[in-house]
């Protein structure tokens, strides 16, 4: 029995050992890490990638690891260190072919997640949240589409800009349907007119120039209240007292 135990002990060092001897080079440990990334062993490929760029700095591999480790990251919830990991390869590669992979990612580890189900059950009105975030995911793609306009991942910047514009002119007009209700009119026009001319194209511009009229109106401003329900009537149709109600829409719908 004793001879049985130092043997499989022997085997299992053994084992160990051809493991760490296959894994001696950076070839093998991105391979391996791949593998992992593959089987969604996020964690254990971190451990190789990050390996693999502190023994190998300067090989082949340990770029193309800094890359993956975003993405490994950022699958494994950890948007600290996959934002932390994209900022130091652009930094440090601003030059290099892939670093639109790198913008692109960033963006879409601060992209809103979506509603859970209490938060549907319950109708939560997403476009109330301060948008740190949104603002955050809205400049990092903004970067793909304005300085890699052919990159593979433009065209998904593009349509998630879109949404992100969308919550964000629905965030600011909500700040100044907040602001009107609480008799601080000339606070909402500014807030209306940072979304009129911020996010043109929005859902929320309607509500925004709709609470415009309404809040020049209340300052007893006649003139700038006709001038802005002129550009509403060109615009939309219906009254501007409904539009103004600020309909909530469910912003979990992305695409």
């Amino acid at each position: 029995m004793v001879v049985a135990a130092l043997i499989v002990a022997a085997l299992a060092l053994t084992g160990c050992s051809h493991r760490k001897l296959m894994l001696n080079s950076p070839a093998a440990l991105y391979h391996q890490a791949h593998k992992d990334l593959v089987d969604y062993d996020f964690n254990g490929a971190i451990k190789l990638y990050q390996r693999l760029t502190a023994v190998f700095p300067f090989s082949e591999q340990a770029r193309q690891a800094q890359l993956d480790l975003i993405y490994a990251y950022y699958r494994a919830g950890q948007d600290d260190s996959a934002i932390d990991a994209a900022n130091t390869f652009i930094r440090q590669n601003p030059t290099h072919p892939r670093v639109d992979y790198a913008w692109y990612m960033k963006g879409l580890v601060r992209f809103p997640k979506r509603a859970n189900p209490i938060e549907r059950v319950f109708g939560a009105k997403l476009s109330k949240r301060p948008p740190i975030n949104v603002r955050k995911s809205f400049a990092a793609f903004r970067v793909v589409v304005t300085r890699f306009p052919h990159s593979i991942y433009a065209h998904d910047a593009w349509q998630r800009m879109i949404y992100l514009r969308d919550r964000l002119a629905a965030y600011d007009t909500y700040v100044a349907r907040y602001y009107y209700e609480r008799g601080a009119y000339v606070a909402a026009i500014r807030r209306c007119r940072l979304v009129l001319e911020n996010y043109e194209g929005a859902p929320a511009v309607r509500n925004a120039l709709a609470l415009m009229v309404l809040s020049y109106d209340r300052l007893g401003l006649k003139t700038l209240a006709a001038q802005a329900e002129k550009v509403y009537a060109a615009n939309f149709t219906g009254p501007v007292s409904r539009a103004a109600d600020l309909t909530e829409k469910h912003w979990w719908h992305f695409w």
